[in-house]
């Protein structure tokens, strides 16, 4: 299969000509912000600890999923009101994690510098094996295979580009 990239790219300029809109000019989003982000998990306690342990973002509350009794719904706090929550399914064996037209390709999360040297270490310390790009940016998969992104860059920037 032959990718045509300039037909690519005279698309994207379209894309941008027809809706995108300098800062000033862009109306105020009707969204407060990312209440929370729902993954699954295998297993409860190995989630935890990944998520806990190893990305050193607290547990904030663990209880009972309302839409499947004994499911759990647990959270964790990744910064600015922004919640990562899941679920667990006991008995419905959901099978592996799956990239899916339609589906996760990637969460990135933003971190501070000094935090994202760290967070490498503890990557490299816990065996997870990941890939560094730009100098900022580390993509790797949790325990059930959902692939993360730890980004050093400010929010609203990506790897020196205003996004937001």
């Amino acid at each position: 299969m032959t990718i045509d990239l300039a037909a690519i790219e005279a698309r994207r300029a379209e894309l941008r000509r027809a809706y995108l809109r300098p800062a000033g000019d862009r109306p105020q989003s009707s969204a407060r912000g990312v209440h929370h982000t729902a993954l699954l998990s295998s297993d409860v306690e190995q989630t935890i600890k990944f998520y806990s342990e190893v990305l050193e973002f607290p547990l904030t509350d663990i209880f009972e999923n309302r839409d499947y009794r004994g499911s759990n719904h647990f959270f964790f706090d990744i910064g600015n009101g922004n919640l990562l929550a899941f679920f667990d399914f006991p008995g419905l064996d959901l099978g592996p994690y799956a990239e899916v037209l339609g589906g996760l390709h990637h969460m990135a999360i933003s971190v501070e510098p000094q935090r994202w040297a760290k967070l490498r270490a503890n990557l490299d310390a816990a065996g997870v094996e990941y890939l560094q790009e730009s100098g900022t940016s580390i993509y790797f998969r949790d325990p059930d295979g959902a692939r993360l992104e730890l980004i050093a860059d400010p929010l609203g920037e990506m790897y020196g580009h205003r996004v937001l």
